[in-house]
């Protein structure tokens, strides 16, 4: 069996920023606002993301997964661009994406990315017109791909993600179908199932409750972004650890304690009654020259 290559990327936070009206910073938004004029702008950069996408296509993955923050305070507009961005990365065929918590900013503005992004959220047996519903069943060669959201609407200053229990219901239901089935399972999320020190203000709230569901039936694979960092925590599985990679933001240079823009890349084949998975990174480094930063086996 020739390997199966997947792509992960994450939190693009697409710029520039659209002009917002004064109605619709009359919340949460008038601080992300802010904050992007005064500096996130200069992190997340346009040039930045178009190299990496380059160099990501000329990798020619078998499948592409990004794990949410397309857009940054959820302005109408936004979503209209991002979807114009996807389209440029690829179809919705080749593309798996779960949301961000920058996708559900506000309240009232959940309804947007199931629907102006359906297409590349939508599990397989879903009907081509429907809303996209979480968590959805994508089956991509020798991959079962999961996709949950976490994005629900906070606080300012608060960045908190939530699966809730009808998406946990539907989960375990999923994994125990899966775990019978000889395929290399892969969970996509923003959040990362383990939070990171001094982030409570942006945890995922029921995680105690994901990764019990990992331990009892597991996975494979999880990918995450959320923190803007690369990680790599290992998870208690049935009969194994299993790996939760993390991925910085698509765009961003190298400033404060975000790392430079990268990807992952997942090569992925069956070996004798199991798996091989070997992983590479590449992405800019500390001088923002591009190229690759690590290449392991992982699995």
């Amino acid at each position: 069996m020739t390997a199966f290559t997947l792509a992960h990327l994450s939190d693009p936070h697409l710029g520039p920023m659209p002009q917002a009206l004064l109605r619709e910073l009359a919340n949460k938004r008038a601080i992300g606002y802010l904050n992007w004029k005064r500096k996130r702008h200069a992190v997340h950069r346009s040039e930045v993301l178009d190299e990496l996408v380059a160099d990501m296509h000329a990798q020619t993955p078998g499948h592409i997964a990004i794990t949410g923050d397309l857009v940054n305070i959820a302005l109408p507009l936004e979503f209209a661009a991002a979807r114009q961005w996807l389209e440029s990365v690829g179809s919705p065929q080749d593309i798996s994406l779960v949301p961000g918590n920058h996708d559900a900013y506000v309240s009232g503005i959940r309804e947007h990315f199931p629907t102006v992004w359906a297409d590349y959220m939508r599990g397989d047996r879903a009907t081509a017109t429907a809303p996209a519903t979480f968590p959805f069943l994508r089956r991509r060669g020798p991959l079962a791909l999961i996709g949950v959201s976490t994005a629900v609407p906070t606080a300012p200053f608060m960045a908190t993600g939530r699966l809730g229990r009808e998406q946990r219901e539907v989960l375990e239901r999923q994994l125990s179908q899966i775990a019978a089935e000889d395929v290399f399972c892969v969970l996509l999320i923003h959040h990362p199932p383990v939070t990171s020190k001094g982030r409570w203000a942006a945890r995922l709230q029921d995680s105690n409750e994901l990764l019990s569901l990992i331990a009892k039936y597991g996975v494979d694979l999880v990918l995450h972004g959320h923190d803007h960092r690369h990680a790599t925590v290992w998870l208690d599985g049935p009969d194994k650890k299993i790996p939760a990679i993390g991925v910085p933001s698509a765009s961003a240079i190298a400033r404060g304690h975000n790392h430079p823009a990268a990807y992952n890349l997942f090569s992925i084949e069956k070996e004798g009654n199991g798996w091989r998975c070997d992983h590479r990174v590449r992405g800019f480094t500390g001088n923002m020259a591009f190229g690759e930063i690590k290449n392991e086996r992982l699995i």
